[in-house]
């Protein structure tokens, strides 16, 4: 698979990275709903096989269990080894009560519990989940320990997720910024404005979380399938998994399908493939569940779309997010 260098690092990573937010399981807030953790190594050993190179999650998944299965799956696992990117300031209770948090002390703690339940010496990226609320503190404290927590080797680079251009620019006054993850798909395009200029111009590497907008441009989400999200999982409160807009989604897909008949490719292929073709964008993140579904996926950054497809594409995808 083609590589990508990753921002100021000396990591090349795949165009295609796996996700493992679903990975974490149902019965916490952010759920995808049950999941089998034999399919979820599965999938992880068959996306490595394919030749992706990297695993993003979070302490959050699963409130830890997405570690403890990739940990599980790297284990078992015979090839080379893949980069590991986790995320902080996320933290919960024993009741499930998640909450922001982003003291030095706090995030120490955090970096341990991951380097623990994972299996390994040194984290490859390390990512701040989330920033603080708009013009409340946090961001320097918790940057400043990120940094030295690279300093220490506890971790190879350190990262942000779900930044806007301001705080990144917090964030660079103290220590350089590998890397940014946002959402991004065709569904979702407001970082084009002025977060992947500002990225580019930088050097900044971007890995875009959510590019099938969470399974709902996969071609397998159907109107009766999304009515019936068990309560556990988070999409069944998103509104583009209802109407008015599923019906306008899902005429979207039809088109990324005639797309992808041409090559032979999934509709999530090509919501992939659409989001890589931007210059900002370093990678994608790709959720699998089970094996086939990591096969219909995990070759999506080789899909190289013309500048008519992409038209094509974008002609449809204004159809679908007119409000």
């Amino acid at each position: 698979m083609e590589t990508r260098k990753l921002g100021n690092s000396d990591i090349k990573i795949t165009r295609v990275g796996f996700g493992a937010w679903a990975l974490g399981g149902g019965g916490w807030e952010f759920a995808w709903g049950p999941q089998d953790d034999a399919d979820s190594i599965a999938a992880i050993h068959r996306a490595l096989q394919l030749g992706v190179n990297w695993i993003d999650t979070a302490a959050v998944y699963g409130l830890g269990h997405s570690e403890e299965i990739v940990a599980r799956a790297l284990k078992e696992w015979r090839g080379p080894r893949p980069y590991v990117f986790t995320k902080c300031v996320l933290r919960w209770n024993e009741k499930g009560k998640i909450w922001k948090e982003f003291s030095p002390v706090s995030i120490r703690r955090e970096c341990e519990d991951s380097l623990r339940r994972l299996q390994v010496d040194t984290i490859d990226l390390y990512q701040m989940h989330w920033p603080p609320e708009e013009g409340k503190p946090g961001i320097e404290e918790a940057w400043q320990t990120l940094a030295a927590l690279k300093a220490e080797g506890k971790v190879r680079r350190i990262g942000v997720s779900n930044f806007n251009v301001a705080q990144i620019k917090r964030a660079e006054k103290i220590a350089p910024v590998t890397s940014l993850q946002p959402p991004y798909s065709l569904i979702r395009r407001q970082i084009e404005a002025e977060i992947l200029p500002y990225c580019q111009k930088q050097g900044i590497g971007v890995i875009n979380y959510a590019p099938m907008a969470s399974g709902l441009l996969t071609g397998a989400m159907t109107r009766e399938r999304a009515a019936s999200l068990p309560a556990d999982d988070f999409r069944s409160r998103n509104p583009e998994f209802r109407e008015p807009r599923l019906s306008k989604n899902l005429e979207l897909v039809e088109r990324l399908r005639q797309v992808g008949a041409r090559h032979s490719r999934t509709p999530g292929e090509v919501a992939i493939a659409w989001t890589l073709r931007h210059p900002a964008i370093t990678a994608a993140i790709v959720g699998a569940r089970n094996a086939k579904q990591a096969e219909g996926v995990m070759h999506a950054g080789e899909l190289k779309l013309t500048a008519e497809e992409i038209a094509e594409i974008e002609g449809a995808a204004a159809l679908a997010t007119a409000r």
